[in-house]
């Protein structure tokens, strides 16, 4: 089986579903075979994982599955991938019942670890005690990096990579503010049906996020 990462953040709207299909698009053309996924019942993000991917794109979802039968899937469709990426659901621990059903909860039941994608725009060190909390909220959860998105200059993802420093934690790079990445948004989701793969988020991707560490996560 490859190896593989769950993309969380704190909340929806912090960009997970932009940075998740962005990589994966940047995997994709560097040649490598990309399984992807989707926590929860959600059949409309897993089209557009499978239009970048060129393979179907799995639900990963312990409210109406067993543990068993999402490790299962998780090792049949990552079977013969490079790299498997999960895209978690809203915020990291929301689920149906507390964290149960939650992407913390699939990261757990796939000893995954977990990519963080942070929104950083208007805060700089502040963003300490943000990742500090969610970093030490589960022992039982391996938060192995962050990405920050809508940086604003170098200058402020220097100020990020010192929190991160600060707290011990890896800082895999950053996408900068560029109003040419708003997506528009439906309902529970983002909406890419009118807008093709961003190659300019393919290639601020390969630019500031440290893309080749994620591949040996």
């Amino acid at each position: 089986m490859g190896r593989g990462f769950l993309i969380a953040a704190p909340n929806s709207g912090s960009g997970k579903t932009t940075i998740a299909r962005g990589l994966m698009a940047l995997f994709s053309r560097k040649g490598y075979r990309v399984q992807p996924f989707k926590c929860g019942p959600d059949y409309i993000d897993t089209k557009f994982h499978a239009a970048v991917c060129g393979r179907p794109s799995i639900n990963l979802d312990t409210f109406m599955a067993t543990p068993e039968h999402v490790r299962e899937l998780f090792e049949r469709y990552g079977a013969d991938a490079d790299v498997c990426v999960v895209e978690g659901m809203m915020g990291l621990f929301d689920g149906y019942d507390r964290d149960k059903g939650s992407s913390a909860e699939i990261a757990r039941v796939l000893n995954l670890p977990v990519v963080l994608v942070v929104d950083a725009k208007s805060a700089a060190y502040s963003m300490a005690a943000l990742l500090s909390g969610f970093i030490n909220f589960r022992k039982d959860l391996r938060i192995c990096g962050v990405i920050f998105n809508r940086v604003g200059s170098a200058r402020h993802f220097a100020m990020l990579q010192q929190v991160c420093d600060d707290l011990g934690v890896a800082c895999y790079g950053f996408l900068p503010k560029k109003t040419e990445l708003e997506q528009g948004s439906r309902y529970l989701g983002l909406d890419f049906s009118e807008k093709p793969e961003s190659n300019l988020l393919v290639e601020l991707l390969e630019k500031h996020v440290e893309w080749q560490r994620l591949l040996k996560l």
